[in-house]
């Protein structure tokens, strides 16, 4: 039931959903599940344990599922899961993961990849993400629901950008950014809140005045940035607060990018 090029080389043993349109000259590896409705433009490369969800576009020369950019990979068994609706733009690179990573990259669903942008092995990726072209999420980020990452940025490895946060262009980001941060700046700084992004969600006018509040406690309040936060938990009922608190009290491989 599938529409496929006859110039598309598809590997046996891989798996076509219904209504795929595979077009010209693409490369479908053994491992590789489609699912439903999924639309390959032409020389695409999908290889590796690679499972692309439902009505997704995969736009022509990008390369999904190949095995991990690190040097202590030694040829083991690792996964790129993909979910659904999710547009990624031409020259998009997705790789698999890693043991020590945990085996799997996942990307959720709604995404858009735009061209060039990279996302690395064991990387974690929520729903809703926007990834402008030609940047790089490096290995074992965590990336939440919502989140925007500009042009030519760079987010460090263990590095997780919470909920709703929006990184400017041209940013590397070496530490965690709270959910629903803006950051810019060439080395990444903690810049206020995206107020425009809260706006658009709808969220309700005394929870962006509780996560404003919240913010500059963080930045002005007495002690260290963990000890303001756990004040914040005792002090606050904004369920977008408590959000930010978890946040920040959770495991963490990287310090913080704290409010300038």
């Amino acid at each position: 039931m599938a529409d496929i090029h006859p110039s598309a080389v598809i590997a046996e043993g891989a798996q076509i959903g219904a209504d795929c349109i595979i077009g010209p000259f693409c490369v479908i590896g053994a491992d590789v599940v489609l699912g439903d409705r999924v639309h390959l433009k032409s020389h695409v490369v999908i290889d590796g344990d690679t499972q692309v969800g439902d009505d997704t576009v995969i736009f022509s020369f990008a390369v999904i599922g190949e095995i991990p950019q690190d040097l202590k990979f030694g040829g083991e068994k690792s996964r790129l899961r993909i979910g659904a609706r999710n547009r990624i733009r031409e020259h998009v690179t997705m790789n698999t993961g890693t043991i020590a990573g945990g085996g799997e990259t996942r990307v959720g669903d709604d995404g858009l990849f735009m061209a060039g942008c990279h996302i690395a092995h064991d990387a974690q990726i929520g729903d809703r993400v926007i990834v402008v072209n030609s940047s790089a999420v490096a290995g074992h980020c965590v990336i939440e629901d919502d989140v925007i990452i500009g042009g030519l940025c760079g987010v460090h490895q263990f590095v997780r950008i919470g909920q709703g946060a929006i990184i400017g262009a041209v940013t590397m980001v070496t530490k965690d950014v709270v959910p629903h941060g803006l950051v810019q700046a060439p080395r990444g700084a903690l810049d206020g809140l995206n107020l425009v992004g809260l706006k658009r969600k709808g969220v309700a006018r005394a929870d962006i005045t509780a996560m404003r509040a919240a913010f500059q406690m963080l930045k002005d309040g007495e002690g260290t940035f963990q000890d303001r936060a756990h004040r914040l938990a005792d002090e606050s009922e904004s369920a977008y607060v408590q959000q930010m608190v978890a946040f920040i009290l959770g495991d963490t491989d990287r310090n913080f990018l704290t409010p300038g």
